[in-house]
């Protein structure tokens, strides 16, 4: 079996889109079509197959898995027990196995809590900030709030000890409140806490953005104010993910997220079909890599395709880019954002990137002393 001759991660959506709930920012529910005629889940035996085809691509001591969606605890409790069961069955002797998983906290309850506790699992919980500002977006089906089942799913996790990384959607709503946002996921225990900007472009107008997206200036001055809150007293203590992105470049490090890397292409996602998307931003026609039914994942991974989805991030690079002081922290973020056109004529420039740049400048002090106390301590 081919293996990744790179480090991967999968986004797996056994469950495909499907969701209970309907959150008005939410990119993947329209991807519901994806996939037709295909069971409403992973069926048991492509299950398996993925697993160890998985296992058999990855050349890391530690193999992980990443179960996302739509919402995939609607899968029940049941089908993670397979999951595990499947993975213990068919791990090779002296490697591990991790396991991920992203989820609203809605369905969770004090079964869930010990199940992920007992294997594991490093959860991602989706919260917006404080009751009003979750409420915003993050409503059910029928246009109900969710706030309080999903700080219902947080407390469970608390309480039991479940590695939980909150992922904190930052829109022109709350954007404009990052002191009672950062404060509140402190009060409450978050150790963990990741920012992900919303741009939301017009289906008729894709240059253009939503009210409800962030705009770039907000999002610099957003993310300047977390880093100052963090800084003053909270180093060591609290996990920014952006923070720790922009700290790495101080020990030269390859960045953990496909984001901030010279080239992507290596967090591609596996539907419920067996088919295999470049990018869970890319879940369409055009950038379908193939189906692990056909074609080994390693493969699949390895494809000509896929490479070529991954370089075309630094090969059309904007000029400006190019040129940046802080390019080793941004490296022109993700290409979904490239949508601006640049005045000179050449590829679209970042939406965000008068944001990024300057909270990675407003930053960059502070990695640039963390760089130099190392290289003091290291003898380097």
């Amino acid at each position: 079996m081919p293996v990744s001759s790179r480090s991967f991660q999968i986004f797996v959506k056994p469950v495909g889109a499907a969701c209970n709930l309907n959150c008005h920012y939410c990119y993947y529910l329209s991807k519901n079509q994806i996939g037709d005629g295909a069971p409403p889940r992973m069926p048991a035996h492509l299950l398996e197959r993925y697993i160890a085809a998985h296992i058999d691509a990855c050349s890391d001591e530690i193999i992980r898995f990443s179960w996302h969606g739509g919402e995939p605890t609607l899968l029940g409790l049941d089908y993670f027990r397979l999951i595990v069961d499947i993975e213990r069955r068919l791990c090779p002797a002296g490697r591990t196995i991790a396991n991920g998983i992203q989820t609203n906290g809605t369905l969770l309850d004090e079964e869930w809590g010990k199940f992920l506790a007992t294997e594991s699992f490093a959860v991602g919980l989706s919260l917006d900030g404080p009751r009003e500002m979750h409420d915003r977006f993050r409503l059910t089906r029928d246009g109900r709030p969710t706030f309080d089942q999903a700080i219902r799913g947080w407390e469970i996790l608390h309480r039991h000890r479940v590695a939980t990384d909150i992922l904190c959607v930052v829109s022109s709503y709350n954007a404009s409140h990052p002191g009672e946002v950062y404060g509140f996921f402190k009060q409450i225990g978050a150790r963990y806490l990741s920012f992900l900007p919303l741009v939301e472009r017009y289906a008729d107008a894709p240059a253009g953005v939503t009210p409800e997206s962030v705009s770039p200036p907000m999002w610099g001055d957003f993310l300047c104010s977390v880093f100052d809150a963090w800084i003053s007293g909270d180093i060591g203590r609290i996990k920014v993910q952006i923070i720790e992105e922009a700290t790495r470049t101080a020990f030269g490090l390859e960045h953990s997220l496909c984001l901030f890397r010279p080239t992507c292409g290596g967090v591609p996602v596996l539907e419920r079909n067996g088919n295999l998307y470049a990018c869970d931003h890319f879940v369409d026609d055009a950038h379908l890599i193939g189906n692990i039914i056909d074609t080994p994942l390693g493969e699949l991974l390895e494809s000509r395709a896929q490479r070529e989805f991954g370089s075309a991030k630094l090969e059309h690079l904007p000029h400006m880019c190019r040129a940046c002081e802080v390019r080793e922290m941004c490296h022109g973020e993700c290409p979904k954002n490239r949508f601006v056109i640049d005045p000179e004529g050449g590829p679209p420039i970042n939406y965000l990137c008068e944001g990024y740049k300057r909270f990675f400048t407003h930053v960059k002090p502070f990695v640039q002393a963390v760089a130099d106390e190392w290289r003091r301590n290291s003898g380097r």
